[in-house]
């Protein structure tokens, strides 16, 4: 007969094995250099960046952290807050801003890779007090409802025309496809880039 162990012994031994397996595998997939040190300190590649961010034609000196969004530099650091946080994960397109005169999904770009560019956002259309085209053309085809997909959704609509997307609702669905209306403001959306982009063309 083999002798009677102790069942708490073997839950404990148990409990002891699985936790050291689970810390050393999750030590494992830290990268070495956010467990290194440099002079006592942390990680310099976790360090501050001093950038420039040229938005709407005025230079905005930040310091940020590197990983930081463009979305969260323009909202948090420079209190732009008309480029909307959505789904934060490049889906909806409420961040569309317009980099170089291209748009892109703020909040899947590092602020660091737009510094030296010409960033373009919502606040940045109307001139001289009046508003921009496509602007006006949202408001007169009542293109939006809840409005917050809306400076994404102009923004978006400003760069279709720029591209040469605009010319019939075949295009303009299609190349305004990555902006989502929760409210489905669609018809009157295709409209107002329809009449926008024919007021782009004067102007």
């Amino acid at each position: 007969m083999r002798p009677e162990t102790d069942r708490s012994t073997l839950v404990v031994d148990r409990r002891r094995l699985l936790s050291a397996g689970a810390s050393t595998a999750a030590m494992s997939m830290v990268p070495r250099s956010a467990m290194s040190e440099t002079n006592g300190r942390a990680d310099p590649l976790h360090d501050p960046l001093d950038l420039t961010l040229t938005v709407n034609q005025r230079d905005h000196p930040v310091r940020l952290d590197a990983r930081t969004t463009l979305l969260d530099a323009l909202r948090e650091h420079l209190g732009l807050t008309g480029s909307k946080k959505g789904c934060d994960h490049g889906q909806c397109g409420a961040c569309t801003v317009l980099v170089d005169g291209k748009r892109v999904l703020s909040c899947l770009t590092l602020a660091a890779t737009a510094a030296g560019a010409q960033i373009a956002t919502i606040e940045g259309l109307a001139k001289n007090g009046s508003l921009h085209p496509m602007q006006q053309a949202f408001i007169d085809n009542d293109a939006f409802q809840c409005g917050y997909c809306t400076p994404g959704q102009i923004m978006s609509a400003v760069a279709c025309v720029h591209e040469g997307h605009a010319q019939n609702e075949t295009q303009i669905r299609e190349y305004m496809s990555g902006n989502l209306c929760r409210c489905a403001a669609y018809p009157n959306i295709v409209a107002a880039v329809k009449q926008g982009g024919a007021g782009m063309k004067e102007t």
